[in-house]
């Protein structure tokens, strides 16, 4: 397996001058170097209860695919356990320290409980970290949900 620092900065989201016209997040990455990149134009799309972030250019996509979550009024509060990229035909598992992702399941703007950070409808604000120490956090709005 690639060194999962690399292929996660890869997958995110390489290529954002390249963002489609929908891809309405930005995610960041600090590796554990203290090196921080930012990327905006990731498609983020619901299919069959995962949550797929796709980079601008389509070429790397992280799928956050078990979760245990729990909803808090219109918020929908998950703890991811399992995450993949797909990158160039090839799948690779990213190992999680821990995580949260926040969903507002509204067509209004929730507030997130404790906190003063509120997210418009279909909102997505997740982060979570790697064993190896690269944090990773993203926020935006859902382009589309499939069952």
């Amino acid at each position: 397996m690639r060194n999962s620092i690399g292929t996660l900065s890869l997958a995110l989201l390489i290529g954002a001058l390249c963002a489609p016209a929908l891809a309405t997040g930005t995610a960041r990455i600090q590796q554990s170097d203290g090196s921080v990149k930012t990327y905006t134009g990731v498609k983020i799309v619901v299919v069959h209860r995962t949550l797929r972030m796709t980079s601008s250019d389509g070429q790397g996509t992280v799928i956050l695919s078990h979760a245990a979550c729990s909803a808090v009024g219109d918020l929908l509060r998950c703890l991811p356990d399992s995450a993949t990229l797909e990158q160039h035909g090839s799948t690779y598992t990213i190992a999680l320290k821990d995580g949260t992702v926040w969903f507002n399941r509204s067509q209004t703007t929730a507030q997130l409980p404790l906190s003063s950070t509120q997210l418009p409808p279909h909102g997505v604000l997740l982060s979570f970290s790697t064993p190896k120490g690269t944090y990773v956090s993203l926020s935006g709005t859902v382009d589309s949900v499939t069952k």
